[in-house]
């Protein structure tokens, strides 16, 4: 394929792409987490094309403006996986896929669920949906991800967003966001509007079903974790070898925080090319 995505549609919902880098190159699928769009892929994205490898970063549901249902089960991550998949399938084969914080819980799902569309996976900062989910029972994990339950709470957190300089944008600092961070986290997800949609993906969690989440991933698969990060803790990043079936890679990023694509690109790269070269 050559032709370039801008968009794509599924479920009814029409959802931006960055479709860029060699028209010829081998497909990598960029999905992008919580608060950021795909443009969080701006520092990733160029060092893939540089390698000859082509690109597609989407504005995932509730970002795009095309994408905002309202109601809490239209984000089940059932849904968030099949919109994945019908980008897949829009590129027309297997990709290379990566994932940071949200979305690389979907990348995991879209490995559990259709193996056959990933040729290689690479899961940034979020470690295997069955060793997190398993890590909030035995160890402090729970305590780690306290804002889940926080964002359950109707209108409560886009109130305290709306406030620059406020609490939502102390907690962002507090885990690693550099000034600049969350200046682009007002202007691409607060004055974009994408803040509620975001805010869905948590709020869909109890329309998830669990069983979908505990199954083994038989792709090839690196998980990228740096160890300043305060919302995930190791030991469900150790537990992920056991819920991957195929060649496995741990690599740790000393002194990097949460957000790795945009605060250590050059190492996120390298871990991507060595996980594509193998």
């Amino acid at each position: 394929m050559t032709d370039r995505i801008t968009e794509f549609t599924h479920d009814g919902l029409t959802f931006d792409v960055r479709d860029e880098g060699p028209a010829d190159g081998v497909p990598v699928v960029l999905l992008h987490g919580f608060p950021e769009r795909g443009t969080s892929w701006r520092h990733v994205a160029p060092l893939l094309h540089a390698a000859g490898l082509r690109t597609f970063a989407p504005d995932q549901r509730g970002y795009s403006p095309g994408a905002r249902p309202g109601r809490r089960r239209d984000y089940a991550a059932s849904r968030l996986v099949r919109d994945v998949l019908a980008l897949i399938d829009r590129i027309g084969g297997p990709v290379h896929l990566v994932g940071h914080d949200w979305g690389a819980a979907v990348a995991w799902g879209v490995a559990m669920t259709r193996p056959d569309s990933v040729r290689s996976l690479t899961a940034v900062s979020v470690p295997h949906t069955g060793a997190f989910a398993r890590s909030w029972f035995t160890t402090r994990q729970g305590l780690r991800s306290w804002y889940m339950l926080l964002f359950q709470l109707p209108r409560l957190p886009e109130l305290a967003a709306r406030r620059p300089g406020g609490r939502f944008d102390v907690s962002l600092r507090k885990g690693g966001m550099t000034d600049d961070d969350v200046a682009r986290f007002r202007a691409d997800i607060v004055e974009y509007g994408a803040l509620p949609g975001g805010l869905a993906w948590y709020r869909g969690m109890p329309f998830t079903s669990p069983g979908a989440a505990m199954r083994q991933v038989t792709v090839p698969t690196t998980m990228v974790w740096s160890d300043r990060d305060v919302a995930i803790g190791r030991a469900a990043v150790d537990a992920t070898a056991d819920w991957v079936d195929a060649p496995y890679e741990l690599v740790v990023l000393e002194g990097v925080s949460h957000w790795i694509p945009t605060q250590a690109p050059e190492a996120l790269t390298e871990a991507i090319l060595e996980r594509i070269a193998a």
